[in-house]
């Protein structure tokens, strides 16, 4: 009983903190069910970051930190990934939303080419770069 208590306690503050806000997302990507263990997995990190080299580091940098080769000249830099506070300010759905659709009015282009479980690997390592030491 005590723990249904604090779990629907930390649901209402998660939900009134804003982080978790999702309306402004697509309905269908508000209904996205996130696959937790696969983001807490290291097998999908590691593929995640090897997607990333391939496909993001040019703009993102190897580290993740915005600092990648062609970030000159942009309107909007490439996001740093190593940014604690965009960790703490976005979510899975988001970012999934964000890879797949693009960033209107920014350099980010849809990646529409990956499949659902690539898209996957690469939220759970983009969503694990603030965590790591530097």
């Amino acid at each position: 009983m005590k723990k249904r208590v604090i779990t629907a306690l930390l649901a209402t503050l998660l939900a009134f903190s804003g982080c978790d806000d999702e309306r402004d997302l697509p309905r269908d990507y508000r209904s996205l069910e996130v696959p937790q263990a696969r983001l807490e997995s290291a097998a999908a990190r590691q593929r995640g970051r090897d997607l990333f080299v391939e496909h993001c580091a040019l703009c993102h940098g190897e580290r993740a930190d915005g600092h990648g080769e062609r970030r000159e000249g942009f309107a909007r830099p490439p996001r740093d990934f190593t940014s604690a506070a965009w960790r703490r300010s976005t979510t899975p759905r988001r970012v999934f939303f964000a890879i797949r659709e693009g960033i209107r009015g920014s350099a980010m282009p849809a990646w529409k080419a990956l499949d659902r479980e690539q898209t996957w690997d690469l939220v759970a390592y983009v969503l694990a770069v603030s965590e790591e030491p530097r």
